[in-house]
This record gives C-alpha cells, structure tokens and sequence, in this order.
C-alpha cells in the first residue's frame, strides 16, 4: 500500500481524529485486486460513518447499563419506598392507562398484570437516565483532554436532576447520581487512551461496573425494609366486647347472642386455629402467615411511614375535629381477632384469600370522640399513598384500627404502622396505611368505584378447590376454604358427577369470629374420570350463585370445577 506521508487526511484514522486524509487500499474498498499497484488515496468517509455507528451504538449501549445503575443506586438508598425513582413513574403509568384496560390486566393477568407494570415502570426510569448518560457520554467525546471528567459530571448532575424531579427527595436522589456516574466513569477512561479504547473493553467494563452497583443496590436497598417487631400482649378492660367473641360462626341473621369479654391472646387464637384445621396434607392453615398473606396495591412501592411521625385525623363533618399519634392509639384498650381477606379481583379460583390474627382498635371508640355529624352517613378514609375509599359510617360499627398482625407489628406491605379492618367487605375497603378518617357531607366515590369497581358491598359466597390428593387406601381427597364474609359458612356440598348429585364435605370447626373461612375436605373411591363441583352455603343458609361473572365490576361468582382423574 502506498503511503501518502505528510498528506492531509479528511477523515478519522481508528483513532477518532478528523480532518486528514487516509490512504486506503482498492480491496479494502471493495475494489479488484487484479492489479497489484491499484492503489488510490481517497477520502475516508466511508470509514468515518462506520466509527461514527460504531461509535454511537457502544455510547447508548452504555448508557443503557448506567441507566440501571441509576435505578440500582437509588434502590440502595431509597429501598422500595415512594422515593425510589421508579415509584412515581409506576404511579404514572397506572394513572394513563385506561380503566378498561386495567380492568382485563387484573382480571386476565392477575398478579402478573402488575409485574408486567413494574417492569414497564423500571424501563421507563431506565430510559429516563439512558438518555442523561447518552448525552454525556457524547459531550464528553468532543471535549479533548477532559473528557472523562466531563463525562461523568455531566452524566451524574443530569442523573441527579432527574432523579430529583421525579421524587421530589434531593438527598436521596445522589443514590441514582452515584450509580450513573460510576459506569460512565468507567466507560469514559478510555476516551483518548488507544491502549485501552476499544468496544469491547468499555463495554465490559461498563457491564462489570452496572453489575456491581446493580448487586450492591439490590442487597443494600433490601436491608432497609424494617422488620414487624414482637407486641406487647394486650389486656382489654373488664366488660370489653367484641364482633369476634361469638360462639358461632353463622352470620347477623342468625340472630344476636350474648358476647362476653374478650381476653384472648394471640397465642390462644393460634392454639386455637391449630386445634380446628383439618389434617390435609397441602391445604393451607387457618391462619395465614405474613409472607404468604396476598398483597395487592395501587402501587408497586409502599409508603415509609415513621410512627414516630404517624397520626391518624378525624375530619369533615364532625363536631371536633381529633388527631391521635401511634402512641395514643396503642394505648387505648385492644382486642386480638381473626379476619379473613379477600381481593374483589380475583378470579374464582385464585389464591388471593387470607386469614390472620389481628391486634386492633374498634375504629368507633377513635371516632366517637369527634362526635360524628354528616348527613349522607358515610366517611372516606384516606392513606399515606393517596389511596381512599368511601363507604357507609355505619359499617365502621364493627370496624378495626388494626396495629398488630399475628402477635407483630403491622409489617409495612401490610399498612404499616395502622390499617382499616372492616369486617364483611372486600380486601380494598381496608385500607393500609391510614392516615384519614373524613365524615362526608354527600357521598363520594372511592379510587377503585372511579374506575367502574364496586368492591364497597359485601364480598360474595365462595368455595375454593386448592387441594387434590390420593389416600393410601386409593381414595382421592379434594379440599379447600370456604368464605362468606359476616354471614359466615354453614356447609360445603361436593358433587363428582358434574353436579347431578352432591354429599356434604368436612369442615373445620367454625374459629371464633364474624368474618373468618372455614376449611373443607372430602374423599370418594373414583371410578374413572370425575368432575368435581363444589359449593359453598353461607350462615343465613343462602347457596353460593351459581352464575359464572368475572371479577369486574362486583367480584367473581359461580362455582368452582375441576376434572379429577
């Protein structure tokens, strides 16, 4: 090849200089090697443009990995709290998404409805810092000398920034600054240095370096979600009663009975749930425990609440207005009760029905000290996370303040550190997190009635089949749980004929409480394929409908089938 010495070059020769010539071989070009001394000196546009892509395309992979160092590095400070970065792009994406199609997410998706927006969420943030890296990582290439330095300041004061106008949280928003900055620190090392500026160095150090802080963040942001702390047993007053005292577990229209002072420890409600549950291998306790009690929020990132900080206002319509802090409130006698949960989203069959043991306030010795008004009879309560729900006041005569669940502290994915416990409606009438009790003037409606639901009314009658196990002696056993909400559960029937004929299953013996589940079992020697239907009959001895809707808008009905071979 013949070298053009001392020529001008107009073009980058592989090390990113511009404004020389190149002397380039025809094959090189694409041209015939037939001839040994067809040789040219060209301009080396087409050389520029490939390292300009090539270029490019390293930078924004790049700034993809400091985009999830950004994320990793605010979750190391921030934990999954509302200011992680993700959190009010999590917000924002439920907010523009049409109800309709929230609507299909939970009924369709169910759980994964709300990972897929999780995940929609962190691309998001992802992209928001990708883009800020980007920018700094191509400002930086033109500054000559400097650049590095360039780089990561810029990369880290856009990063910050961003973060800072998403949360609104400025010393926690250095976490996603330091994770920005640390792969485009490390990335930016070798601009201008030949002996290190290839693609494939920087990139795997930027992946290395996302790595770490990704790992790092993970364990560190982790470490900050507190732990529900042992509570105090506690002793109500002589003369105290409570919704949770009855005998029996058949519901109001079974007629009133004398309720006695409640002194019952938590320990004896877990003796107490141990000494009724059927002995079926696979079916789940009758008191749930924390981890596997369900979850489900308008948000993928709980609020932080302090109760150092905590109070809980009554307001509107109410002839004094009061505020208690969380000392004020756990002072104040409490009983230890069981509640069952469940989602008004869930499909028939789904898992998202729990029962635990809770420590509570009757939330209508906290309200009657304002001396309710209100012509409409009805209240909004409000949360930490903006979330509120409006329902009638006198459902709150049974009602809870609920601090404790399963002898802890309410752990904070729970409503830490007090939530509504309101016996006999759906899981999102108790709202977590409370912060509010309002007595309304005229009735509103509640985030989820905004969206077409109408979970405020009291759940439906359902019968699950969780449980299908073969005996030793060949028999097959199907079991499961039972709810009605208050009016409680009377008898399950089963039928493995399709529903032509059905036989009463076993059941736990009734906890005492209002709104609690009862387990349920039967066993048959098969002959063959089987279709299972089961069946629940609630305390007021009305049949679970039989009518098959979706979750949306009032909870699902019909009854559940399974083939059983």
């Amino acid at each position: 090849m013949h070298e053009g010495a001392g020529q001008k070059r107009d073009g980058f020769d592989g090390s990113d200089h511009v404004g020389e010539f190149v002397t380039v071989r025809s094959e090189e070009e694409g041209f015939s090697r037939r001839s040994p001394t067809n040789a040219i000196v060209v301009p080396a546009v087409v050389s520029t443009r490939g390292k300009m892509i090539h270029s490019t395309g390293r930078d924004a992979l790049v700034a993809l990995l400091a985009g999830g160092a950004g994320v990793a590095g605010s979750y190391a400070v921030t934990g999954n709290t509302p200011d992680f970065v993700a959190a009010p792009v999590n917000v924002f994406v439920i907010e523009v998404t049409p109800p309709e199609v929230i609507a299909f997410s939970i009924q369709t998706l169910g759980e994964v409805g709300d990972k897929l927006a999780f995940a929609s969420a962190l691309m998001l943030t992802i992209l928001l810092f990708a883009l800020g890296a980007f920018v700094a990582l191509v400002v930086g290439r033109r500054a000559r000398g400097i650049g590095g330095f360039v780089s990561v300041l810029l990369a880290g004061v856009l990063a910050w920034d961003t973060a800072t106008v998403l949360t609104g949280a400025f010393v926690p928003a250095l976490g996603a600054a330091l994770g920005v900055g640390i792969v485009v620190g490390i990335a930016s090392v070798s601009v201008g240095n030949p002996a290190f500026d290839t693609g494939r160095r920087r990139l795997l150090g930027s992946l290395v370096g996302a790595l770490g802080v990704g790992i790092a963040g993970y364990l560190l942001g982790s470490r900050r979600t507190g732990q529900p702390r042992k509570l105090p047993e506690r002793t109500p007053p002589e003369g105290h009663t409570d919704q949770s005292n009855r005998s029996s577990n058949k519901g109001m229209g079974s007629g009133k009975k004398k309720r006695m002072p409640d002194m019952r420890t938590v320990e004896d409600l877990l003796a107490e749930a141990k000494r009724k549950s059927l002995d079926v291998e696979g079916l789940p306790g009758l008191v749930s425990s924390t981890d596997e009690f369900y979850e489900v929020d308008i948000s993928s990132f709980n609020p932080d609440v302090n109760e150092t900080e905590w109070s809980l206002a009554v307001t509107g319509s109410v002839e004094k207005e009061l505020r208690l802090d969380y000392a004020d409130l756990t002072s104040m006698s409490s009983v230890n009760v069981y509640k069952t949960l469940r989602c008004v989203g869930e499909q028939l069959n789904a898992h998202l029905l729990n029962n635990a043991i809770w420590t509570a306030v009757p939330m209508m010795d906290v309200i009657e000290r304002a001396k309710p008004k209100g012509d409409c009879g009805c209240v909004m309560l409000r949360a930490a996370d903006d979330y509120y729900e409006e329902f009638p006041l006198a459902a709150l005569e049974t009602g809870l303040l609920a601090f404790g669940m399963n002898g802890f502290s309410l752990p904070r994915n729970h409503g830490y550190p007090v939530r509504a416990l309101i016996p006999g409606h759906w899981g999102e009438i108790n709202v977590k997190w409370l912060t509010e009790i309002e007595v309304l003037d005229k009735p509103a409606e509640g985030f989820w009635e905004e969206k077409g639901w109408h979970g405020t009314g009291p759940v439906t009658t359902v019968a699950k089949l969780w449980v299908e196990n073969t005996l030793s002696d060949g028999r097959k056993q199907v079991g499961g749980l039972a709810y009605a909400g208050t009016r409680g559960i009377e008898r399950v029937e089963v039928s493995t004929d399709g529903g032509e004929t059905w036989n009463d299953a076993r059941l736990s013996k009734p906890l005492k409480g209002d709104d609690v589940w009862r387990q349920w079992a039967y066993e048959w020697k098969p002959s063959g394929t089987h279709e299972v239907v089961v069946r629940a009959v609630d305390g007021t001895g009305k049949l679970q409908p039989r009518a098959e809707n979706q979750p949306y808008p009032n909870g699902a009905t019909g009854w559940v089938s399974k083939t059983i071979s």
